[in-house]
């Protein structure tokens, strides 16, 4: 049985949007049908959301960009975090996910799905595990069914995709932890199970009843994103034994969502040497039958702090034109500290840049147009073309302040070796 037909959430928000998402895309419908079934795209959109504009993520549309906010303990202002959403979205975000750990996090949530019309994402387990860290209580006390009754209850909100560490075992656990790692887990998520399930002695309650989460997901279209709680956090533990473990796990978690109607994203590793990151895409891809790849950075270097969407977007970049489907950003703030509005601006360029560059170089004909476009209104010094052009239009007219009125840029005035050329009196060389 076909995932549309299991999964008439799903069915209905495809059959009210594919025109447009045919003509957003310039994908033929088919196209868009096909690789929902065959898993290869997933379609972001719960009918709960009020206002969604629907997302197509996985190849041959176009690569997304993702922006995580949220409040934390030492920084917990939500109305910060709803401007931060407006500027991430104002910067060309694709979706939003939801990080709070702080604060009434089912009203935080609310208002940002109210105020976001482009798909928003959350990680369940840090409501249950905020709960108890709260109280001064140990998050590895948790019950179970606490964690099965918040992924149902933010489905039914409204939440459109939600990362659920699935594929975290209690081998690839103690490997991560006991194998020799430099920066062991630094996934919160993934330390958080690892934590429960050496307390417990216990298996991954999400592994052994992901049943009962493709059950709340299939019924509310609620798109998996299933997570990498053993990504690497260092450049030197990565393609470990543990991270491998993982993948493969996801792998077969994803294609028995399919199997049951549910949509599946791959969430991909973190900290990766350059020269690696071509060898790590292809190698997720394959083990996880194609499913759209969800990677944060990765980071090519780890020595960069202040300035990780830089180490970031240069790996985004390769893994684009590897096989990467979907690109979580940085911003200057990561590992430092809460991004601020202007981080999360950056944060987005940066990575909306680095998806050009992929898309560039793997020949899609909208990025490619785009180039031509800029180089043409360059040739001609035409100044509202390169804004059309341009991945932030704002920037241009922001640069050239005082000098917006001339032909030239401010760094060659008379100098400019276009407009030299183009008014040789000779007409010729």
């Amino acid at each position: 049985m076909s995932i549309l037909t299991r999964n008439t959430a799903l069915a209905g928000v495809l059959d009210t949007h594919l025109a447009a998402l045919a003509a957003d895309e310039g994908l033929a419908p088919q196209t868009i049908r096909d690789g929902i079934e065959g898993g290869t795209m997933v379609l972001l959109g719960n009918p709960s959301h009020p206002s969604l504009r629907p997302l197509l993520v996985g190849q041959p549309s176009r690569v997304k960009v993702n922006a995580n906010i949220g409040t934390s303990p030492l920084c917990n202002n939500p109305d910060r975090e709803i401007e931060k959403l407006a500027a991430a979205l104002g910067a060309g975000a694709d979706t939003v996910m939801d990080l709070s750990i702080a604060g009434d996090l089912l009203a935080i949530r609310k208002g940002m799905l109210a105020a976001c019309p482009l798909p928003l994402g959350t990680v369940p387990l840090y409501s249950v595990a905020q709960k108890y860290l709260d109280k001064g209580k140990d998050p590895a006390g948790m019950d179970p069914e606490e964690l099965f009754a918040e992924i149902e209850m933010q489905a039914e909100q409204g939440v459109d995709f939600m990362t659920v560490h699935c594929g975290l075992t209690r081998r690839g656990a103690e490997w991560a932890t006991e194998g020799g790692r430099v920066l062991g887990i630094v996934s919160r998520g993934g330390s958080i199970l690892a934590r429960w399930m050496r307390k417990n002695g216990k298996e991954n309650p999400l592994l052994e009843q992901y049943d009962r989460i493709l059950e709340i997901a299939r019924k509310h279209n609620v798109t998996l994103s299933l997570g990498d709680g053993l990504r690497p956090g260092a450049g030197a533990d990565a393609g470990d034994a543990a991270q491998w473990d993982e993948v493969m796990m996801l792998g077969r978690l994803a294609k028995a969502g399919l199997a049951e109607g549910v949509q599946c994203m791959i969430e991909g590793p973190g900290h990766v040497p350059m020269h690696e990151v071509e060898a790590q895409i292809v190698g997720i891809k394959k083990l996880t039958n194609n499913a759209p790849l969800y990677v944060l950075g990765p980071l090519t270097i780890d020595s960069s702090p202040g300035y990780d969407h830089i180490a970031g977007a240069i790996g985004g970049a390769i893994g684009v034109r590897a096989g990467v489907d979907f690109l979580c950003y940085l911003t200057p703030a990561e590992h430092l500290t809460l991004p601020t509005i202007e981080d999360v601006k950056a944060g987005v360029m940066a990575s909306r840049i680095a998806a050009q560059a992929g898309e560039v170089a793997l020949g899609r004909r909208h990025a490619l147009e785009r180039e031509a476009g800029m180089s043409q209104a360059r040739m001609a010094l035409d100044w509202d073309g390169m804004k059309r052009c341009a991945l932030d239009p704002e920037m241009v007219d922001a640069r050239r302040g005082e000098h917006r009125n001339e032909e030239e840029c401010a760094m060659c005035g008379k100098f400019c070796a276009v407009k030299m050329l183009r008014d040789d009196p000779q007409g010729t060389l």
